[in-house]
């Protein structure tokens, strides 16, 4: 994925996790890669890789536990 520096970053990294979990590269079930798995991946902030994993939580596609990691629904 290619990000565009000049729009704000966390709301493209939103979109690719939601296309990973659409397109079933997450499948149901599987463990999301954590905050600073995909600040890495993306070259982001931390602040900015949890505000895009925020944004995917809120549209119901994952669920987190305590200690134990993020999910997908």
């Amino acid at each position: 994925m290619d990000i565009d520096r000049t729009r704000a970053m966390w709301p493209q990294i939103a979109a690719e996790i939601i296309r990973r979990i659409r397109e079933g590269e997450y499948a149901s079930g599987a463990k999301v890669p954590s905050v600073v798995q995909l600040a890495d991946e993306f070259d982001v902030a931390n602040s900015t890789a949890q505000r895009a994993m925020e944004a995917v939580r809120a549209e119901g596609l994952t669920r987190s536990e305590q200690g134990m990691g993020t999910f997908v629904l």
